[in-house]
């Protein structure tokens, strides 16, 4: 008879696993009619992944140098630059970002750096994650936001990634690979296990996280491109306060060759995302504030395979409703070569930290003496980020 129950309750758990995964983005996602926070402010974290060429994103068109280190990288996208000042431009691709900018919801800081200095990917990734000057593995800079901030942390990712590392609620999606469940499957498994309490408990979680996704689930699941995923995190967002932290990642940035080609895909494919981000947000967008950073910059000189390598200095992009946008942040170094980092990098004149500190000083009204233990021995950005 021990037997009997244990087989029975074995199975029931594995049809309830199959059904969420099928069924639910998650089993993590929130349930929608959970008590609500009053805390609407989101902020969300985009890591690009490869190490993205701030040079060739965010243009320094009066820069006398630009032309002499990377005629045949600005050459072929030159007539078609969109105009952010008198003194820098954004790569065409960035159509999306262009109205931002204007609509005052978007501003690029040029010349930025985290505390890492050398040129591993892996290493300044994960350097960043971290948020100190040491690299971490289990306390990620995002949890001890939410550690201030009392909210919950979503990644979009498989696994809990490095900088929510440390959280004590967090939670994760990822396009799962199964079918989804046809609603008729649904109410026939409600049905017959409606005698069931913890069985009739997990299908409820799953079909309430189905709803709190929206109707585009259920039609199947498409290619886990940015754009897609960047709109299933502004939909799970906006369905869900208690979630008031998210990171995004996007790989592929790193160009040794063909880069005019392979970044205009890059660009593009990141313009989409932020689109597709806001509109799933809809009202939620004017108190969001996201923050799209890379690990490290690229040279400053072309490569022999019309690429670039591993830098120091890039740029980050604060975006959304709640940025004070229309400005290019940051102090410009040159491209001149007695200004250049280890003579082949764009220098790093300002701390990514110090601006994430900024939004979260403005933005979630963290105090500084707490900011200090989130970012230690960096110090907030003065300038106003947040309208």
């Amino acid at each position: 008879m021990t037997f009997s129950v244990k087989r029975r309750q074995f199975i029931q758990s594995s049809v309830a696993g199959c059904v969420l995964m099928a069924a639910s983005p998650s089993q993590a996602l929130a349930n929608p009619n959970d008590t609500l926070t009053n805390k609407p402010k989101k902020l969300i974290w985009v890591m690009l992944r490869g190490a993205m060429d701030s040079i060739h994103a965010v243009v320094p068109t009066s820069d006398p140098d630009l032309m002499r280190h990377r005629a045949s990288l600005v050459t072929p996208i030159a007539d078609q630059l969109l105009p952010l000042n008198a003194n820098f431009a954004l790569h065409p691709a960035f159509k999306n970002l262009h109205k931002l900018y204007h609509q005052k919801e978007f501003s690029p800081v040029v010349a930025v750096a985290s505390g890492y200095r050398k040129r591993s990917h892996f290493d300044g990734q994960d350097q960043m994650e971290g948020g100190l000057d040491e690299i971490t593995y289990d306390n990620g800079w995002l949890a001890r936001v939410l550690a201030e901030y009392q909210g919950e942390g979503l990644a979009i990712s498989r696994a809990i990634p490095i900088a929510l590392r440390g959280a004590e609620k967090n939670q994760s999606w990822y396009p799962s690979q199964f079918r989804p469940a046809e609603d008729d499957l649904l109410a026939r498994l409600a049905n017959l296990y409606e005698q069931d309490e913890q069985f009739s408990m997990w299908l409820n979680e799953a079909i309430e996280s189905r709803k709190l996704m929206g109707k585009r689930e259920s039609k199947g699941r498409p290619s886990p491109t940015f754009d897609y995923l960047a709109e299933r995190c502004g939909v799970i967002l906006s369905n869900n306060t208690n979630a008031s932290c998210a990171m995004l990642e996007m790989g592929g940035w790193d160009t040794h060759n063909a880069q005019v080609a392979r970044l205009n895909r890059q660009f593009s494919e990141l313009d989409k995302g932020i689109l597709a981000l806001k509109n799933a947000l809809g009202e939620t967008w004017k108190d969001t504030a996201v923050v799209i950073t890379t690990e490290f910059g690229r040279t400053v000189a072309v490569n022999g395979t019309k690429g670039t390598d591993h830098g120091t200095g890039s740029a980050m992009f604060l975006v959304g409703g709640a940025i004070k946008g229309g400005n290019v942040l940051g102090s410009w170094p040159s491209l001149a070569n007695a200004a250049l980092y280890e003579n082949r990098d764009l220098m790093p004149t300002s701390d990514v930290r110090s601006w994430i500190a900024a939004v979260l000083h403005q933005h979630l009204h963290i105090k500084k003496d707490k900011i200090a233990a989130i970012f230690p021995n960096v110090k907030s950005a003065a300038t106003p980020v947040i309208a």
